[in-house]
């Protein structure tokens, strides 16, 4: 494990056994490798509008202040011991915003720097690379996830990790979901490189990876309960809100125009298709697998997408920033944008109200 404190919604985890195993055993001791990534909703704002601060002076001085700006950007400033970095990100380029994720992820035995914006699915993101980050202290993590750090209510949580943690297209299925094989039903946690899979069609498909990540269970990583009999699903099954379904039928061609549409599971909440779910910890890790040509798979009888590549494989820095990184381009597929259209809320309740008529 590598995450060590999570802080938002309510919550203040701090565990200081995992900075011990890291090497950072008291509050002078330095973090020289970690990540701070936090997620957060962009205020409209006519003036600089703090969303993360911290300060401390003494013989080891530091300053983080987070702003959002107007014309909608980031400004992001860290002075650590009279070194500056800073940054400005507009997140416009993105597409429709709403929530936002950023990560701070830091080397500074290798001088290395970068920072992340990205939406909550991965699928869109930008990346600044910082030379020369400084380690961090222990007791300034600490107190920037506790009291002594201002978080604005536009930010969701704010998590510390003691390893450079990934950007981009994020795994989305706990690993106890069933998996449609030729086999019959497998756990996707069980499932490896080169295993059978079945699609929508029936086809069988070979799993190029299986990947899997560790993240704090707030904000975009909140579990989503999809609830059977509805979509087709065998049983409950517990989803990231970013893992979309795709649903076909008469009413999705009477009411879309479309022989298939792709509806986030988070824009059904507050159906009766779906229920906040519950985590037994501060983390939840999740599962997702890679298949040739982005087909859905067969999830407890639902069709759920497979993880999403896009080109991730020709753009060298998102790709040395993903999951993906150590697999290398030559062994990722490239994938085409999905064909159908994604779902916004109001859509996708009317479509629920339909399935539970």
């Amino acid at each position: 494990m590598s995450w060590f404190a999570v802080s938002g919604s309510g919550l203040n985890w701090f565990d200081p056994q995992v900075l011990r195993s890291a090497g950072v055993p008291d509050g002078d001791s330095l973090l020289v490798r970690g990540t701070m990534m936090l997620e957060f909703h962009l205020p409209e704002t006519a003036r600089p509008e703090p969303l993360l601060l911290y300060s401390q002076d003494g013989d080891w001085s530091l300053r983080l202040a987070l702003q959002a700006v107007p014309g909608g950007g980031l400004s992001f400033v860290l002075e650590q011991n009279g070194a500056v970095l800073h940054q400005t990100l507009n997140p416009t380029g993105l597409g429709r915003t709403g929530r936002l994720r950023l990560t701070y992820a830091w080397d500074a035995r290798a001088r290395i720097g970068l920072l992340t914006l990205e939406q909550p699915d991965g699928s869109q993101m930008q990346t600044a690379a910082l030379a020369a980050p400084k380690p961090w202290r222990r007791r300034d993590l600490q107190a920037l996830s506790g009291p002594q750090g201002y978080l604005a209510p536009a930010v969701e949580y704010l998590a510390l990790s003691c390893k450079m943690e990934p950007a981009g297209p994020a795994p989305a299925l706990l690993p106890s979901t069933p998996i449609a094989t030729p086999d019959g039903y497998r756990v996707l946690g069980g499932l490896q490189r080169g295993d059978l899979v079945l699609t929508s069609g029936g086809a069988a498909v070979p799993v190029l990876q299986v990947v899997k990540r560790q993240v704090p269970a707030l904000g975009s990583f909140a579990p989503v309960r999809l609830r059977a009999p509805y979509f087709g699903l065998l049983q409950d099954i517990h989803v990231a809100p970013f893992q979309r379904l795709v649903l076909s039928g008469s009413e999705v061609e009477y009411l879309f125009g479309q022989p298939a549409v792709l509806v986030p599971a988070g824009n059904l909440l507050g159906t009766g298709t779906a229920l906040p779910g519950t985590a037994a910890a501060p983390l939840i890790t999740y599962r997702q697998a890679v298949l040739p040509d982005h087909e859905p798979l067969l999830a407890a009888g639902a069709m759920t997408e497979s993880l999403f590549l896009g080109r991730l494989r020709r753009d060298p820095q998102r790709l040395a920033a993903s999951l993906l990184a150590s697999l290398g381009a030559a062994a990722l597929p490239e994938h085409r944008q999905p064909k159908f259209p994604v779902l916004r809320a109001f859509d996708a309740a009317v479509l629920a109200e339909r399935r539970t008529a």
